[in-house]
This record gives structure tokens, C-alpha cells and sequence, in this order.
């Protein structure tokens, strides 16, 4: 098995040689990852500017942009034929609920999906890299499994609890619970006097019942949660093509030029 290897925390991070290290162990590997930490920048490619590619001492390739561009240039310049899989982390801390949708741990994985390969992400619940091994281990678990059963490609978000490897709890399906809204920007200054913004903490979990990513992991589970692209609202599209059609009950567009 060939696997691609990114995240967003950074090539240095002991999230990515952890993961990197149990992998290489059971298929042949390739790390691509960001320069520096890029947590935060969801699916975003650069655009604005050419991206270049340095080979680190430990066989580490690293990039000057995000965890998208790094799966993007590995795909599609750097290798002839695509990897069998790609997984995105170990990130310092979990990607659960309404976190996805900002993650780069996330949207490594999104992009190899993007492509038509399988990809998972891998989170820690808690910051600070506690039992980073015992969750390289149980990463490795789950890329073994390969889930045959499921449809090519598949994208799947696991986190895992920071627990020694004997007490963490089973791989458990889950759905992404919700956040509440985030808490209010940190105003501060600069050196210079000038007013300067902090983006504010997560907000606090709306829904954390039975069967999300929140209450799996909370109970020491691994949560696996299986993740699709398609954000079209379907059951308002109905709804919509209704307020859309004029008074007269006539098709949108029907009588214009």
C-alpha cells in the first residue's frame, strides 16, 4: 500500500512523525506537508503566488502554502501514479462538529477525496500531544482496516481520544454533532497602538448527545465519522423553486427575454 502523508500542523510536528512512523511500518509512505502551522486554513489553495517544494533531513517534502496545496502539488507534480490512500495529521487537537468545516487537517483529506482517492483525517481530542503514539497506533488500526465495504473513494474524520493504547475504547460510527457560536473576537493592540482583532475561542457544544463525534469520544471511543462534499440543502430545493416561481405560478426565467 502507498500512502500520502500531510497535515497542517506542520512537517516538525510530532503529530505527523508519529503517524508518519506507524505507517511506514505496514506501506511504503510520502509526506508532503506545510512548512509551518496552517491550522485553521480549511480548503484554501494559493493562488497569488508560486509555491515551492523543499526536501527536509528526514525525507520530508515541505511547502510554503496550506495542507490543500500540499496534497494538490503532490498529486498532481510530484507523483507519477496516484497512493492507494491518503491521511491527513495527527492534529494537535480535535476536528469535531462544526470544526471541519475551518480544519486543514480536514481539508488535506478533502482534497485527495476531491481526486478520487480515499483519505482520512486524524485529530487528538486535547491539544499538547499527550499519548501521540498510542494514537499513531490507533490510526494505524484504522488504515488497516481499509474499509473494502465502503464505496470508493471514502473521506472519514477520526479523533482520538489522548489515552494509552489499553483503554481506548472501540472505533464507533459517529455523526458531527454541533457548536454553539463562537465566542466573541479579543480585542488588543499592537505595538504601534493600533487596534488589532484575536479570533475568539470554539463555542461551547450545542449538541453532544448519543451517537455524535462529542459523546464517542467523551466515553474514550474513537470517533469515526464519514464525511461527504455535497452542501446542497435538499430538502429546501422544493421549497425554494416555490418562492422562485412568480405570483402566476409560472416558471422562473418563463417570459423574459
Amino acid at each position: 500500500m502507498r500512502i500520502l502523508i500531510s497535515n497542517d500542523d506542520g512537517y516538525l510536528a510530532p503529530g505527523i512523525n508519529a503517524l508518519a512512523d506507524a505507517l511506514a511500518a505496514v506501506a511504503e509512505i510520502i509526506v508532503v506537508a506545510p512548512d509551518s502551522n496552517r491550522s485553521g486554513a480549511s480548503n484554501s489553495l494559493s493562488l497569488d503566488r508560486p509555491l515551492s517544494v523543499t526536501k527536509a533531513a528526514n525525507g520530508f517534502y515541505f511547502v510554503n502554502g496550506t495542507p490543500t496545496d500540499c496534497v494538490h502539488i503532490a498529486l498532481t507534480g510530484m507523483q507519477e501514479a496516484p497512493p492507494d490512500l491518503v491521511v491527513s495529521g495527527i492534529n494537535n487537537g480535535q476536528n469535531m462538529g462544526d470544526d471541519t468545516l475551518y480544519s486543514g487537517t480536514v481539508a488535506a483529506a478533502t482534497e485527495a477525496f476531491l481526486f478520487g482517492i480515499p483519505a482520512i483525517a486524524f485529530s487528538q481530542v486535547h491539544s499538547g500531544w499527550a499519548h501521540i503514539d498510542a494514537a499513531a497506533r490507533a490510526a494505524r488500526d484504522v488504515v488497516l482496516r481499509r474499509f473494502e465495504m465502503l464505496p470508493a473513494p471514502f473521506l472519514l474524520n477520526v479523533n482520538i481520544p489522548n489515552l494509552p493504547y489499553e483503554q481506548l475504547g472501540p472505533l464507533t460510527p459517529t455523526r458531527l454533532g454541533r457548536r454553539h457560536q463562537a465566542e466573541p473576537v479579543i480585542r488588543s493592540q499592537d505595538p504601534r497602538g493600533r487596534e488589532i482583532f484575536w479570533i475568539g475561542a470554539p463555542g461551547a457544544c450545542r449538541d453532544a448527545g448519543e451517537g455524535t463525534d462529542f459523546h464517542a469520544t467523551a466515553q474514550g471511543n474513537i470517533s469515526v465519522t464519514p464525511l461527504q462534499i455535497d452542501l446542497t440543502h435538499r430538502p429546501q430545493l422544493e421549497l425554494l423553486a416555490n418562492a422562485l416561481a412568480d405570483e402566476a405560478g409560472s416558471a422562473p426565467g418563463e417570459g423574459r427575454p
